[in-house]
């Protein structure tokens, strides 16, 4: 059978660490952002729920989904991969300007911005990053925050809280539409002993998430129906930090916006004495650094489309979608 597979090209980074915002694709606890950041998820609650998981959830019984057709799991991640191509050709305009707007404004942030923003713990779990960002996008005139979501574990599904980035939009009939910008998209879906065509599919996915809630959804439902074909070949059910409604918790639950955070008045004292440099920068430093050349690397390619354009291609992917 003809799967019609996705190819979709490689990125130059590994990622390293366990995965991201969440317990880790790996079984760790607290999660890490492009192998070098931060998540902000309760680590009390996901400790206890990865606990529960390990112990009572990742045996596969007789009924169980874990025996897996190893030919059917490649034809169902190339279907999905399809998928994934054909959201991402649906992207309007003004996406793909917010999307260029903010890749460029990331890439023109340096190490010295990140020291001024307060991380009141041993590490600011790349807060100032995003912040930075935001300082960058309100300069430009867009109304940007940075948003803290939380919420409480409920069955299943453990507690955490989150952090992005948003943009409120008011259009002439007076409605108001919102942007979500997460900088480290692809950690949240990172997944243990992922079968190759999820890498793939994994990479095809953009570095930074620009778009509403709606296609975020689309995303979101494509990358765990994605794990969970992934790990059934490996005979490993889908642990609840990487199920939909976990996924979901993280931008669609209550949250605050915050626009300007605290400067750190002693650590911008010892910067322009040269007594110190803000050791607890130091990870989001490697972070801001893989990030850049993850979006440098990105763009590119997308360049490289354009010099070679094929008209035909974005009829392909929407027909191998719709059959």
């Amino acid at each position: 059978m003809d799967c019609g597979v996705y190819a979709a090209t490689g990125d130059p980074w590994l990622m390293m660490g366990s995965s991201g915002s969440g317990g880790g694709g790996g079984g760790g606890v607290g999660g890490q952002m492009l192998g070098g950041a931060f998540s902000h998820e309760s680590e009390h609650d996901l400790a206890a729920m990865v606990s529960d998981f390990l112990e009572n959830g990742s045996s596969c019984g007789a009924d169980s989904r874990c025996s897996s057709d190893s030919d059917s799991g490649f034809c169902e991640l190339a279907h999905l991969a399809d998928k994934i191509s054909y959201y991402k050709v649906l992207l309007d305009k003004h996406g793909i300007d917010m999307l260029s707007v903010v890749n460029s404004l990331i890439l023109s942030i340096n190490t010295m911005d990140l020291h001024f923003i307060r991380s009141g713990s041993c590490s600011c779990n790349a807060s100032c990053i995003r912040f930075s960002l935001v300082k960058l996008l309100r300069l430009s005139g867009y109304d940007a925050a940075v948003c803290t979501s939380r919420w409480q574990g409920t069955g299943k599904v453990p507690g955490g809280d989150h952090e992005y980035v948003d943009i409120i939009n008011y259009n002439d009939s007076g409605n108001v539409d919102r942007l979500i910008i997460d900088i480290d998209f692809r950690s949240h879906f990172e997944i243990a002993r992922a079968v190759p065509s999820y890498n793939r599919i994994l990479k095809s996915l953009p570095v930074v998430y620009v778009g509403t809630l709606t296609k975020l959804k689309q995303f979101l439902q494509v990358m765990v129906e994605a794990a969970k074909s992934s790990l059934k070949q490996n005979s490993m059910p889908l642990p609840p930090w990487r199920s939909l409604a976990y996924l979901q918790s993280k931008w669609h639950s209550p949250y605050q916006r915050h626009v300007n955070p605290e400067l750190e008045s002693e650590l911008e004292s010892e910067l322009f004495s040269g007594s110190g440099f803000g050791s607890e920068h130091k990870l989001c430093i490697g972070h801001l650094n893989r990030l850049k050349s993850l979006i440098q690397f990105e763009m590119e390619t997308e360049r490289n489309h354009v010099k070679k354009p094929n008209p035909t291609s974005r009829v392909k992917i929407v027909k191998r979608f719709i059959k």
